[in-house]
């Protein structure tokens, strides 16, 4: 087995980029008020809660967004607007009347907070004497003196949080602890260098305590910041439900639960959400990219961290020169194939790190985002990163999207990418029919741009809200007062949603989606960033037809689920897209199918990782991404889409 020390930081995996994110789901009662930068029940905070209204304190300012609710479209906002939100005018308060809750229509509020940071937050419950809320601040840095606090402990490379069924961690695994004051703020923030030395398990005054079933041991420590720890968990761990704490330099935090459990494997990404997959057929090993995709019949190895106890326990802390196999049962698919020749499943030779080894299956679908799925023990269901796949390797391309692997490798190595799209679609949901049109202008810094939440024709991917990659820092961009968008029924104005800068807003009327579909062209009149533009989206034609929506009413997740349609354009593409919430957490599934298989079957390990709950079910018909340039943009993205959505009971 070959060592490639050149991508030893990938293979680790630490995302020392992404420390300064903090996310919670936390409850306030009427008279508390709430700090976004650090994630506390505190005052002064950013926003108090009256029991009436949300109103904002000091200098943060925010608002609800209008059009966007519950956890689908919050995962939205994360990828499409992030910093956006952070400028956001007004402070005036928000009244309670004027919110909705829950995890599938509750109301999504944008703000920026006294430290300056962008935040978002979905609010799921609320009475006059409480509210409770999903939120995320991007940029903030929590931490600094005083007693510690441990917010949440993740399996370092999927993030994937408490409450879904492929949660947890494993020993012998890679963990990342965030939280606040756990380590000493003035010491620098170094990676241990694993080669030369074995991992401390105390580092800038911290250690960890970890107790399950009696047994308490305390973890191997790669790096520390008062935000953020990471480290191997020992792998005499027992498996269980048990407690973690934080001592810094003698004030230990208020214990929380940790879940220990056999395997739960998460693959290590990058970019966005591509995996860290090599080429193990080539002497070099090289790293797949979308100017170097993976084909049938090569190899590769991938990289993460939670397969399982490590029958060899000094690795746990102390780098070796040689792997060892992990006996997990570990299932493989690449594009919803299985991989059939698996030539490696176990450690690698740093600390908690792991690697799976196998043959590119034949048949995948080709693609510059085809996902990578491996199921370990037949149910525990990785996150679900994408590589790039062509049947002659190479440059990869999507004709779907509109791109190319040499695009996505020049505007990811562009230090900012300046970027629109534009959208026009037809919901039908619980008998009502909604015609919707937005458009959104931003430039993103820090090489975050790649993709990311895409997957090719024939694949699927699963969102289970977490904070993974590295989201760069987006500015909207001034396109205009107001966008025209004409159709064959009518001309219609796309308005900026309210104290947002680049971002457009059109609820179109009955009648403006015809059952032919038809062209749409949207004209940018330009603005102080971005020039003016034209933009034709075709919507399919004829529309197509779900034809067994009763199947999704109620899904057994241990099943999957097959849809069946008729109709739609041919040559064009059937997304469908399934969530649910339950136990605290919201997770959805998106699968791209070619219109003309006429069926899709969404596969297990999909609809397993989604939670047990209420949630839906959608059907929508696109036709292929178009593109448009205007001066100021980098690139363009068109999209049109019609489609179908029913309640759906998972179970």
């Amino acid at each position: 087995m070959r060592r490639h020390t050149a991508l030893a930081i990938l293979a680790l995996g630490i995302p020392l980029a992404a420390l300064a994110d903090i996310t919670g789901t936390p409850t306030l009662s009427a008279g508390s008020s709430f700090n976004f930068d650090t994630g506390t029940t505190t005052s002064p905070g950013d926003i108090t809660f009256t029991g009436t209204s949300i109103t904002f304190q000091g200098s943060a300012k925010g608002g609800v967004l209008p059009g966007f609710t519950g956890a689908t479209n919050y995962a939205i906002v994360t990828q499409m607007l992030l910093q956006t939100l952070a400028n956001l005018a007004s402070s005036s308060p928000i009244p309670a009347s004027s919110l909705t809750a829950g995890t599938s229509n509750g109301s999504i509020i944008a703000l920026q907070t006294n430290g300056g940071n962008g935040a978002k937050l979905l609010v799921t419950a609320i009475s006059g004497n409480s509210i409770s809320f999903q939120f995320t601040t991007y940029g903030a840095s929590a931490g600094g003196g005083g007693t510690p606090t441990v917010k949440d402990v993740q399996n370092n490379s999927s993030t994937i949080p408490d409450g879904f069924s492929n949660s947890g961690v494993s020993p012998s695994s890679l963990i990342v602890i965030h939280g606040s004051n756990m380590a000493d703020p003035n010491a620098p923030l170094v990676l241990w260098d694993v080669t030369n030395k074995a991992l401390l398990t105390t580092s800038n005054g911290a250690t960890i305590n970890v107790t399950v079933n009696g047994t308490t041991v305390h973890p191997g420590i790669y790096y520390t910041s008062p935000a953020q720890i990471a480290a191997v968990l020992p792998a005499n761990t027992p498996v269980g439900t048990g407690t973690i704490s934080v001592t810094n330099n003698g004030q230990t935090s208020a214990t929380i639960p940790i879940k220990v459990v056999a395997s739960a494997f998460g693959i290590n990404n990058y970019s966005g959400n591509t995996a860290v997959a090599q080429d193990s057929t080539s002497a070099t090993g090289a790293l797949y990219t979308p100017t170097n995709s993976a084909k049938p019949g090569g190899f590769a190895t991938v990289w993460g961290t939670g397969l399982g106890k490590n029958p060899d326990p000094t690795s746990d802390t102390t780098y070796t020169t040689s792997v060892s196999t992990i006996s997990t049962p570990t299932d493989i698919y690449v594009g919803g194939v299985k991989a059939t020749d698996v030539r490696f499943v176990g450690a690698s030779v740093y600390p908690g790190v792991q690697i799976v080894v196998f043959g590119i299956p034949q048949g995948v679908p080709n693609g510059c985002f085809v996902p990578v799925v491996i199921v370990s023990n037949g149910t525990v269901v990785s996150n679900t990163p994408t590589i790039a796949v062509m049947n002659n390797g190479g440059v990869c391309s999507d004709p779907l999207f509109g791109i190319t692997g040499t695009t996505i490798s020049t505007l990811s190595n562009q230090g900012t990418v300046r970027s629109g799209s534009v959208i026009v679609g037809q919901l039908v949901s619980s008998g009502q029919t909604s015609n919707i049109a937005v458009a959104s202008f931003a430039s993103t810094t820090g090489g975050s741009y790649s993709g990311g939440g895409a997957t090719s024709v024939g694949s699927c991917l699963v969102t289970e809200i977490a904070g993974t990659g590295t989201p760069g820092t987006t500015t909207p961009l001034d396109a205009g007062a107001s966008i025209g968008l004409s159709g064959p029924a009518g001309s219609y104005t796309l308005s900026t949603i309210p104290g947002i800068k680049g971002s457009y807003i059109g609820q179109l009327p009955d009648g403006a989606i015809t059952s032919t579909g038809g062209a749409f062209t949207f004209t940018g009149p330009g603005g102080a960033d971005v020039g003016a533009f034209k933009a034709t989206v075709n919507l399919p034609n004829p529309l197509l037809n779900w034809t067994n929506q009763p199947a999704a009413a109620t899904v057994t997740r241990s099943q999957g689920l097959l849809v069946t349609w008729t109709d739609g354009t041919p040559g064009s593409f059937v997304i469908i897209t399934g969530s649910s919430s339950g136990n605290g957490v919201s997770g959805s599934y998106t699968c791209f199918a070619p219109q003309s298989a006429l069926q899709f079957t969404v596969p297990v390990w999909a609809t397993l990782s989604l939670p047990s709950g209420s949630g839906s079910t959608t059907v929508e018909n696109g036709t292929n991404y178009a593109t448009f340039s205007a001066s100021g943009l980098d690139t363009g993205i068109g999209f049109g889409f019609t489609g179908v959505s029913v309640k759906t009971t998972y179970n």
